[in-house]
C-alpha cells in the first residue's frame, strides 16, 4: 500500500511538473492566442492602427524580449525564422485569388499580397514551442531516422501544401510515410529526474490536436477564416488535424537541424 500510495504521489507530482514545463514551452503561443482574444472582444484602435498591424507589433517585441532574457538562443531563433519564411511563403500562395483556401478578414498596413506579416509569427509560436520543449524536456530517442529521409519526407511534405490543388492529394501517402519513417522512434522526455518516453508520432499528434484547438479559437476570433465559416463561425474542419501533424513534423525536423538528437542510455549524440 506505502508503494502504491508512493508512486501515486509520484505521478501526481510528474503531471503537475509536466504541466507547468508546456505552459512554459506555450510561452509565445499563449502570448499571441491572449493578444487575438482581447483584440476579438475590444480593439478601440481600429482608426489608426489596424489590428493585424497591432499583433505585428505585440509578436515582434516578444520575439525580441526572448532572445533579449536568453528565453531562447539566437540558433533556436535562426530556425524558427526559417519556419516563419516557409510557412508565410505557403500562406502567400493559400491565400490568392486564385486559391481561396482561407483569407484574413482585416485590413492592414504590412503584409505580402493578402496575409498580413502577423500571420507568420503563428507559424513563429510553434516552431518556438518546439524548440523550448527540446531544451526543457531534454529530450532524447531511441530510433530515430537519418537525417537525409526526415528532410526528403517533410520536403515532400511542403511541397504537397501546394501541388494537391493542381495535382493528386499525397496527404494520405505521406501519413503513411511519416509513419513508415518516425513510427519506430521513441521521444525521452524528463520532468523531473526520471526520462518517460512515448511513440513520437503520438507526441506530434497530441501537439497538432492542441494547435487545432488554438486554430478554432483564432478563426472565433476571426484571424483568419476558411470558406465554410463566411456565414458564420463553426467548428473547423477536424480532417484539418492532418494537416497540422504534417506541418508539426515540418518544424519537428527543422529544429532537429540545430539541436543533437541524442540517445536515452547516456545522452550521447545519435551519428546523422
Amino acid at each position: 500500500m506505502t508503494e502504491a500510495r508512493s508512486r501515486f504521489r509520484t505521478f501526481l507530482y510528474e503531471f503537475w511538473l509536466f504541466g507547468l514545463k508546456q505552459a512554459w514551452a506555450c510561452l509565445f503561443g499563449a502570448y499571441l492566442l491572449f493578444w487575438i482574444i482581447l483584440t476579438k472582444l475590444w480593439y478601440p484602435l481600429d482608426d489608426w492602427l489596424y489590428r493585424y498591424d497591432f499583433l505585428l507589433l505585440c509578436a515582434v517585441s516578444f520575439q525580441a524580449l526572448l532572445l533579449i532574457f536568453r528565453l531562447e538562443t539566437w540558433r533556436e531563433a535562426g530556425v524558427i525564422a526559417l519556419f516563419h519564411v516557409v510557412a508565410t511563403g505557403m500562406e502567400v500562395f493559400k491565400t490568392s485569388e486564385a486559391i481561396g483556401a482561407w483569407h484574413y478578414p482585416g485590413q492592414f498596413v504590412v503584409g505580402i499580397g493578402n496575409v498580413p506579416l502577423f500571420a507568420g509569427f503563428m507559424y513563429s509560436a510553434v516552431g518556438s514551442y518546439i524548440a523550448r520543449v527540446w531544451r526543457i524536456f531534454d529530450f532524447r530517442f531511441n530510433y530515430f531516422p537519418p537525417r537525409w529521409l526526415a528532410i526528403l519526407l517533410v520536403t515532400a511534405i511542403y511541397v504537397n501544401f501546394f501541388t494537391h490543388h493542381f495535382w493528386f492529394d499525397l496527404r494520405e501517402v505521406l501519413l503513411a510515410g511519416s509513419l513508415a519513417v518516425f513510427g519506430p522512434s521513441w521521444i525521452y522526455f524528463c520532468m523531473n529526474r526520471t526520462h518517460r518516453f512515448m511513440p513520437l508520432v503520438l507526441g506530434c499528434f497530441l501537439v497538432a490536436l492542441f494547435i487545432w484547438f488554438a486554430e478554432n479559437l483564432a478563426t472565433y476570433s476571426q484571424i483568419w477564416i476558411y470558406p465554410s465559416q463566411g456565414d458564420g463561425w463553426e467548428l473547423v474542419p477536424a480532417s484539418k488535424l492532418a494537416a497540422w501533424y504534417l506541418l508539426m513534423l515540418l518544424s519537428f525536423v527543422l529544429v532537429s537541424l540545430i539541436n543533437e538528437v541524442r540517445s536515452p542510455e547516456r545522452g550521447d549524440a545519435i551519428p546523422q
